[in-house]
């Protein structure tokens, strides 16, 4: 806690770790730092069962998965880096999306999950050129 800059819940969570330490009761230390009796008893409980860095810091979450595999988005991109179909100028997100599943290069797919591979790709699908 010394060094650096740390989260506001972190410094939250030792304050009531040391003034439990201290003798205080969930209640009075709830009411010092704010949070609730049953959040400082949470911090107690985590502190006795995985110490110091279990009770002030939190886990890594999991995060979602990805939606599309790498060879998925390969095959948008090829997609892409074709002709539009017939009747449209070029290609949109929407038109993507609605390609991809209609040519069975994915079973589903959202027209963020597009937008976003158009974002994160390289500028071959943002309109430049393909192949190369």
């Amino acid at each position: 806690m010394r060094g650096g800059v740390q989260q506001v819940r972190v410094v939250v969570r030792a304050m009531a770790l040391l003034r439990l330490g201290r003798g205080d009761s969930a209640p009075q230390v709830a009411e010092v730092v704010r949070l609730t009796p049953h959040a400082v008893r949470k911090i107690a409980q985590r502190y006795r069962t995985g110490g110091m860095a279990r009770a002030v810091f939190e886990a890594p979450r999991p995060g979602a998965a990805e939606v599309l595999a790498p060879s998925d988005k390969q095959r948008i991109i090829a997609m892409v880096c074709s002709a539009p179909p017939a009747g449209a100028a070029r290609w949109t997100v929407r038109l993507v999306a609605e390609q991809a599943v209609k040519r069975k290069v994915v079973p589903r797919v959202g027209r963020e999950t597009i937008r976003v591979l158009y974002k994160t790709t390289t500028s071959a699908v943002a309109g430049k050129k393909c192949g190369a």
